[in-house]
């Protein structure tokens, strides 16, 4: 089993030529002509520059001569190579621009947002260390494949610098020390970018809270209670200091990089002064030519920009190492999830026997007590099961590891005797479905919202409408201005859904597989009236009972209201964690101090008040 990164684990560098590796065969694939010109065009340019050099020496010492032809064609050869110059940088410009937008959206994005999603559990989701980095590295794409061709850039940049240090060569060897002096910002520049990419993982965790306190204020849903409260200016000096608290440590690393950058560059601005002085004298005493005056002069400019474009360049890969660290981190992770003994048997098309819990523990990462602990209990194929306790008493963390989101940290949960870990996750994910009291709100319209619940027939209208019938959703898809076709969002020209209105639509989405094995029910009705409430616990009773002849399928209703436990086959009452009471309505009710019995009791006692 492959053993998944922890929060502290660095990329090693060799890793990012890999990547890059990665991203020029994509880009080879997806456009192999823009992605020849980057390559192309600035091998050109290097040669560009040679040559309009050396042609200004030949006009400038042609004319000194008196040979006026020579200068002349010398003076046009300059032109015409700076102008390809010129052409050259403003094509590169543009080719390489397309390039990246292609890659970046058609390529990198969907395995960026395929790797979020498509892990079969939801642990990563609810780490520090992943969404520290997710933080970094959502929308990055962009960045990422300029990575690849900034470093093309520096390779150009750094066969341009040979080419200028070998012409001034040719006029003193000693301007060959000018490279050391070209060396020194780029490495002054990796010192200060490692301190950014440093402290923009390590600010993180602010920089989330104060994005998600801003996106808190000015959601419309929320806007009404904060305006009720008048929190609206507390949101706002927490979203102030968690800003503050992020850009702090930013701000520090930022200025960090720019001293270090300035002292690179005085040391290079010192060397190149040096450097032309030298040329001067030389050209003074007799050992050179006025044109080796302007060669030096068009060179070391060129050695200037040479330096300048390789330390931007640089500066973009560095830069991109803040995300391209994060980004391998997360594949990392990823990819260790999925060896992680992915179950390769093939689920049941019937339960025969039931799910067996045998002293299931489940602890989430960092919390000080297991969610759940010791939980053996066996429920019956074809049973309808309800899961009832208090608020942190374990219920929802029961259902999830039923739907394989986590895995046990201890114990077994079998499948008509296979361990669910054996069993291949999508396949036993098809034979189940599931509302939650957390639903999903998928802006589609309302047809693809509730034909997501099942997507091989995700267009079969009959069927969408049997799961809407199902849900008791009738009445108001059919006050919706396109009914099915409606959108669910007015920022898409459609309307807002009311709470109840969406866990209608989440019912009806888990109501699209007409014969699940599992069928869970989470807080299904939480958003919904008294009345609704029971019509709905009517239906699905009845649809639990019609799949259960048909499929042998278990039924998980977990709810807060125990009156709709009343008619489940077996009540499991829950408490910190553990179950401590199990068996029909009857005999719960009937146990002298029992826990389902008080709490029936009491609010039993609440609704008839």
């Amino acid at each position: 089993m492959t053993e998944r990164p922890a929060a502290g684990d660095a990329v090693p560098r060799r890793r990012y030529f890999s990547l890059w590796f990665e991203l020029l065969r994509l880009s080879w694939r997806r456009a192999p002509w823009l992605t020849a010109c980057q390559f192309v065009i600035p091998a050109l340019m290097v040669a560009a520059v040679a040559g309009s050099a050396l042609a200004l020496r030949g006009a400038v010492d042609s004319a000194l001569r008196g040979a006026g032809g020579p200068a002349v064609a010398w003076a046009v050869g300059a032109g015409l190579a700076g102008t390809a110059l010129m052409v050259l940088g403003a094509f590169d410009i543009n080719t390489a621009g397309i390039l990246i937008g292609k890659v970046a959206v058609l390529d990198v994005n969907p395995r960026v947002y395929g790797d979020i999603a498509t892990l079969e559990g939801l642990e990563h989701l609810e780490r520090t260390d992943y969404l520290d980095r997710l933080t970094v590295v959502r929308n990055s794409a962009w960045e990422s494949v300029l990575s690849l061709w900034s470093a093309n850039g520096v390779l150009f940049a750094v066969l341009e610098l040979v080419v200028t240090l070998f012409l001034l060569g040719t006029v003193n060897p000693y301007l060959l020390l000018l490279l050391v002096f070209a060396a020194l910002p780029l490495w002054f520049d990796q010192r200060g970018t490692r301190a950014i990419i440093r402290a923009e993982t390590a600010t993180a965790a602010p920089f989330r809270l104060q994005r998600e306190l801003f996106d808190l204020g000015t959601d419309a849903a929320a806007g009404k209670e904060i305006r009720v409260s008048g929190a609206g200016a507390e949101l706002a000096r927490r979203q102030a200091a968690a800003w503050n608290e992020a850009m702090a440590g930013r701000y520090r690393a930022r200025l960090a990089a720019a001293l270090w950058k300035l002292g690179g560059w005085s040391v290079f601005t010192l060397g190149f002064g040096a450097g032309l002085a030298l040329i001067v004298v030389q050209v003074r005493r007799g050992d050179g030519s006025p044109g080796d005056i302007v060669l030096a002069i068009t060179v070391a400019a060129s050695l200037r920009q040479s330096v300048f474009t390789g330390v931007h360049y640089t500066t973009n890969v560095a830069r991109a190492g803040r995300l391209i660290e994060p980004y391998l981190w997360l594949r990392d992770y990823a990819a260790a999830a999925r060896a992680e003994d992915p179950g390769t048997r093939p689920a049941p098309e019937r339960l025969r026997e039931g799910i067996t819990l045998d002293n299931v523990s489940y602890r989430y990462p960092g919390a000080a007590r297991p969610a759940l602990d010791g939980v053996s209990v066996h429920l019956p194929a074809g049973s309808v099961v309800a899961l009832v306790g208090e608020y942190g008493s374990g219920k929802t963390t029961l259902v999830k590891l039923l739907c394989k989101f986590y895995r046990p940290s201890g114990g077994t949960v079998s499948i008509d005797g296979t361990d669910l870990a054996e069993l291949d996750t999508e396949l036993w994910r098809a034979w189940s479905s599931a509302a939650f009291q957390d639903f999903g709100r998928f802006r589609t319209t309302l047809g693809e919202s509730i034909g997501l619940g099942d997507l091989p027939h995700a267009r079969d209208v009959r069927r969408i409408r049997r799961a809407v019938a199902a849900a008791d959703a009738g009445a108001f898809v059919a006050a919706l201005p396109d009914g099915l076709d409606t959108e669910l969002s007015r920022r898409f020209g459609g309307v807002d859904l009311s709470e109840g209105q969406w866990q209608k639509v989440a019912l009806a989405r888990a109501s699209m597989r007409p014969g699940p094995l599992l069928f869970v029910l989470d807080e299904p009705t939480a958003s919904l009236d008294a009345s609704s409430e029971q019509q709905i616990f009517e239906r699905y009773m009845a649809r639990a009972r019609e799949i259960a002849a048909r499929t042998g399928a278990v039924t998980v209703i977990v709810t807060h209201r125990f009156s709709t436990a009343t008619g489940a086959d077996l009540i499991l009452t829950l408490e910190r964690g553990r179950l401590v009471e199990a068996g029909t309505h009857d005999e719960l009710v009937a146990l002298e101090g029992g826990r389902y019995a008080d709490l029936y009791g009491i609010q039993a006692a609440a609704y008839s008040a």
